[in-house]
């Protein structure tokens, strides 16, 4: 598929597809005759991958990194042990990120509770 239909796909925009390519996160698998870029299923599992790291706050030295030991397990190559061992920790960030946004966000929603109680007391 060409870029647009990736993009829609995945939920990225075109700009953000091809930040990634010149990044070195993803690659086109092939390119069209009229040199369009093409993307396969794998390719938007990549693109996936990247895009739920984003918002964790992962850079994109990371992202590189743990698409390559994906790669690598896929592939059977590598030190299995190791890469598993590097992949835990990829997890282990994650997992403390997503902890870390959500007492952001416990601490957002109390402060919106916050403003509808002086809102509603001083609305009366």
């Amino acid at each position: 598929m060409q870029i647009g239909e990736a993009a829609e796909r995945v939920g990225l925009s075109i700009r953000t597809i091809r930040h990634y390519e010149e990044a070195g996160l993803i690659v086109p698998s092939a390119r069209s005759d009229g040199g369009f870029r093409l993307y396969t299923d794998p390719d938007l599992d990549r693109l996936r991958v990247v895009k739920r790291m984003k918002p964790l706050g992962f850079t994109l030295d990371e992202m590189r990194d743990l698409l390559h030991i994906l790669d690598e397990l896929t592939a059977g190559t590598g030190d299995r042990g190791a890469l598993i061992q590097r992949l835990a920790g990829y997890h282990e960030a994650a997992e403390t990120r997503v902890q870390a946004l959500r007492d952001q966000l416990a601490h957002a929603e109390g402060f919106a509770q916050q403003m509808r109680e002086h809102l509603d007391q001083h609305s009366r």
